[in-house]
């Protein structure tokens, strides 16, 4: 995807990595040992030193921003949605009008520039850096707050019936929107076969729109935020790990790591699935440019020595290698929860137990997004303001940046390589933390808790050089 954005004449290569050598100071094998070695030592010092739960308790603190009485809480908490709101409208329809109006070229166009780097990349790492700040920008919730808002007067002042949310649907919505998502970015375009051009995003983008002022007409605006809508769970989801927390109106802190060890509360249906398909997505993602090359040249050929088309046979074989990506991050979580249970003492149920951990996943799934993105993001989100200033690729300039390039000697390739590795080490450690402060928790005994987590510990290792041969082969 990056390379389409970044168009062929590009240097750049796979997640906008320009084309400089990549030669490091070490081999990569010895990042991987380097990394694994991290992890034990991170381990046995949690083992020795962390003997009693310490960020199970919520502990919020509000800031003294702008007064602090209630009142003024709710006209900021009013004022917020009101300017958000309108500005993630006008980026919706931003992105509707380049895409159906504009040129097809995905490195001219401004649409795909913002749902696949400003939106899917950049928005979930300033979550978990400056909390949920997506939430007051989402366009449909303004869309959707606005239309109850004309009912109501409609109405004579009736607020709006909604019917009561599944609780079996959880939030397997959004993990649905998670797959259409990497379908769209990762299966649609096929080599010889149709362009992900602009007037698809577009397309996509307005099927989506549709979806989800459907639901939030039927369940209702915020309880479809907290459940269904993708975009809005996921950055809700990431923002658990920033100390920043805004609660009803008002801006506050609370200690590292706090928000994201309250998750998930339930547990909702599908919220192990939602972590997994998130950290499966992205693996196929750097594994179809190295380790899945092979299979999926036989997969390909399977299909087409059954008389299916090329395109098709291109995307059939991708979609079986993607879920198998899925399976195989499954299969591995889950044994370690059964050998967790057995270390444990038998004494809780496999099915409760991933659920119990699963939040010690979401650092990881974000490390994989960094580890795998942060040069498309570093480079194409360059092109943003060029692109903003002529978003239909017709000659405009409608901000005088339209001549503006992208700086590929920002950072070179090792630099890159080493944020990768950064993130996904520090992810798997903050990852550590969390399943052994939680084990705490739940069993009562260090002791217990650390041979619990000896397992956890493997998957750990596995993930972490799994991750880096990922990188590794897609910046080969």
């Amino acid at each position: 995807m990056a390379a389409l954005l970044l168009g062929a004449p590009s240097p750049a290569v796979a997640h906008g990595i320009t084309g400089v050598s990549r030669d490091r100071p070490i081999p990569d094998w010895l990042f991987g040992w380097g990394a694994a070695v991290v992890l034990v030592l991170s381990f046995v010092g949690l083992a020795l030193a962390w003997r009693t739960p310490r960020l199970q308790a919520d502990r919020w603190r509000p800031l003294r921003v702008g007064g602090r009485s209630a009142s003024a809480a709710r006209r900021r908490l009013v004022v917020g949605r009101v300017l958000g709101g309108a500005l993630g409208v006008a980026v919706l329809g931003l992105v509707l009008w380049a895409g159906f109006t504009g040129t097809p070229d995905p490195s001219r166009n401004v649409a795909p520039t913002i749902v696949f780097v400003t939106v899917w990349v950049g928005l979930p790492i300033a979550s978990a850096l400056l909390g949920d700040i997506a939430r007051p920008l989402n366009p449909w919730a303004a869309i959707g707050r606005v239309a109850g808002l004309l009912v109501r007067r409609a109405t004579g002042g009736r607020a709006p019936r909604h019917l009561p949310y599944p609780e079996r649907l959880g939030h397997w919505p959004a993990v649905a929107g998670v797959l259409a998502f990497v379908v769209l970015e990762l299966l649609y375009e096929v080599p010889g076969g149709p362009r992900l051009e602009s007037d698809t995003v577009a397309t996509a983008t307005a099927i989506y729109t549709c979806w989800t002022l459907a639901a939030m007409a039927l369940f209702g605006v915020d309880r479809w935020l907290d459940r269904g809508e993708t975009l809005a769970v996921l950055f809700g989801l990431f923002a658990r790990l920033s100390p920043l927390e805004r609660r009803d109106g008002r801006l506050g802190v609370r200690g590292p790591l706090r928000g994201v060890a309250g998750w998930p509360e339930g547990p909702p249906a599908g919220a192990v699935a939602l972590v997994l398909t998130l950290i499966g997505t992205t693996a196929y993602d750097g594994a179809q440019e190295g380790v899945l090359r092979e299979p999926g040249t036989e997969l390909l050929g399977w299909f087409i020595d059954r008389g299916v088309g090329i395109t098709t046979a291109l995307r059939l074989s991708s979609a079986l290698l993607l879920v198998g990506c899925i399976l195989l991050v499954a299969a591995v979580y889950w044994l370690a929860m059964v050998g967790a249970r057995r270390a444990a003492g038998r004494k809780h149920r496999v099915g409760a137990l991933g659920a119990t951990f699963a939040h010690s996943f979401v650092p990881i799934a974000l490390a994989y997004l960094v580890a795998h993105y942060v040069g498309l993001l570093l480079f194409q989100g360059q092109a943003q303001l060029a692109l903003l200033s002529d978003p239909r690729g017709d000659g405009s300039d409608w901000l005088g940046t339209a001549s503006w390039g992208i700086d590929y000697g920002l950072i070179d390739a090792e630099g890159v390589w080493y944020l990768q590795v950064g993130a996904l080490v520090l992810g798997h450690v903050v990852a550590l933390v969390l399943a052994h402060d939680r084990a705490l928790a739940l069993l009562g005994d260090h002791r217990a808790a650390a041979r619990s987590q000896r397992w956890m510990l493997a998957l750990m290792v596995a993930f972490t050089v799994g991750g880096l041969y990922l990188i590794s082969q897609a910046n080969g």
